[in-house]
């Protein structure tokens, strides 16, 4: 692996824990966000931290568009170092504080 490739992102999981499509963040996004940049976040290729913010701004502003007013008062916003393995502050054994909450709104559907 490169050190510009670092494989398959947290953030790559946490888009599929949470039904998440590319296109989705591209929509929530209001910084021109594009389908390439979301791929290459999934996928490993290594951002600079101005574009990791960037995708994680539009990571959480997607999800808060599906959640209730209740859900959102639970919900815990993600930071860039959740969602890259490469970000300063990452860490590997990290329990995701909205499990509960993605489990709950899977059983509703």
């Amino acid at each position: 692996m490169s050190e510009m490739d670092k494989g398959d992102q947290p953030l790559d999981q946490l888009m599929e824990k949470w039904g998440l499509a590319n296109n989705e963040l591209v929509e929530a996004s209001t910084e021109q966000l594009t389908h390439k940049q979301v791929q290459k976040a999934r996928k490993g290729r290594r951002l600079t931290l101005k574009m990791m913010m960037k995708v994680t701004r539009a990571f959480n502003v997607a999800i808060w568009y599906r959640l209730s007013k209740e859900e959102k008062e639970a919900y815990f916003e993600y930071g860039w170092k959740h969602l890259f393995n490469y970000a300063k502050g990452f860490e590997a054994g990290w329990q995701d504080p909205n499990d509960e909450l993605i489990a709950a709104r899977s059983d509703g559907d």
